[in-house]
C-alpha cells in the first residue's frame, strides 16, 4: 500500500514520496530512504545558546544512486530516446531498491511498446508482483489482481503480495476478497495494520465493521 497531509497509498506513490510501510530491506520491497536520527536535547552553554546542531538523517547512497539513474532514464524517455531509456531501466529492474525496480520495469515495458519490441515475459513471483503494481498504478485493477495472484501462487505467504491483492480487490470493488487478503497480510506482518489505518486505497472498506475489527484487534 504514512501527518496532517492526505493519507498515502502503499502502491500509488512516486519513488521519492513512497510511504514507510510497504518497502523494506527485508526483500518485501518497502525499505526507508534512511533512518531518522534522534536529535535528542540540544546542549546549551552557560549563556543558554545551542551548543550542538542536531545530527542529519542517515541516507542510503545506493538508493540515492538508483533514484538518480531512474530520473535520468525518465528524462531520456521524455526525449523519446527509448533505446537509451530502455538500457537504463533494464539495469535498474535488477536493483535491490524494490520500488525503483518496479517502476523501472514498468517504464521498460513502455519503452518496448514505443519501439515495437516485445517486452520480456514475467518469470518469477517478483516479476509478476512488479507487473501487478504497475497495472494497479495504471488503475487496471483486474489485471493487477491477475498478475498478483500469479505472484502469490509462485511464492505463497508473502505479506506484501497479500496486501497488494487486498488493495487491488478493494479498488476493484471485491470487498470480500480484499478482507481475506488483508487478514492474511496482517497475520504475516501485524505492523501492516498501522499503515492500513491511513491507506487511501482502503477507504472503500472503512464503513464495513470487518475493517475496524481487522485494524483494531481486541480494541487496540
Amino acid at each position: 500500500m504514512a501527518t496532517s497531509r492526505k493519507p498515502t497509498s502503499r502502491l500509488s506513490r512516486s519513488v521519492r514520496g513512497r510511504s514507510s510501510a510497504l518497502r523494506r530491506k527485508s526483500g518485501n520491497q518497502h525499505n526507508h530512504v534512511g533512518r531518522r536520527a534522534s536529535a535528542g536535547r540540544t546542549k546549551t552553554n552557560h549563556r543558554g545558546r545551542g551548543a550542538a546542531n542536531p545530527p542529519r538523517p542517515q541516507v542510503n547512497p545506493q538508493y540515492q544512486a538508483a533514484v538518480k539513474n531512474f530520473e535520468t532514464g525518465v528524462r531520456a524517455f521524455q526525449r523519446q530516446d527509448y533505446d537509451k531509456a530502455a538500457e537504463i531501466f533494464t539495469k535498474l529492474a535488477e536493483s535491490e531498491a524494490r520500488d525503483v525496480a518496479e517502476r523501472a520495469q514498468m517504464h521498460l515495458r513502455l519503452c518496448r511498446q514505443k519501439t515495437g519490441r516485445r517486452a520480456p515475459l514475467p518469470k518469477s513471483a517478483d516479476d509478476y508482483y512488479a507487473l501487478g503494481v504497475a497495472c494497479f498504478n495504471a488503475r487496471n485493477y483486474q489485471q493487477a489482481v491477475e498478475h498478483l495472484s500469479k505472484a502469490d501462487k509462485l511464492k505463497p505467504r508473502q505479506e506484501h503480495v497479500q496486501y497488494a491483492l487486498a488493495v487491488s480487490h478493494a479498488m476493484g470493488g471485491n470487498f470480500d476478497a480484499a478482507f481475506a487478503h488483508l487478514e492474511s497480510s496482517f497475520a504475516l506482518r501485524p505492523e501492516n495494520r498501522i499503515h492500513a489505518r491511513r491507506d487511501e486505497d482502503l477507504h472503500g472498506l472503512a464503513a464495513d465493521p470487518r475493517f475496524q475489527r481487522l485494524i483494531h484487534p481486541e480494541g487496540i
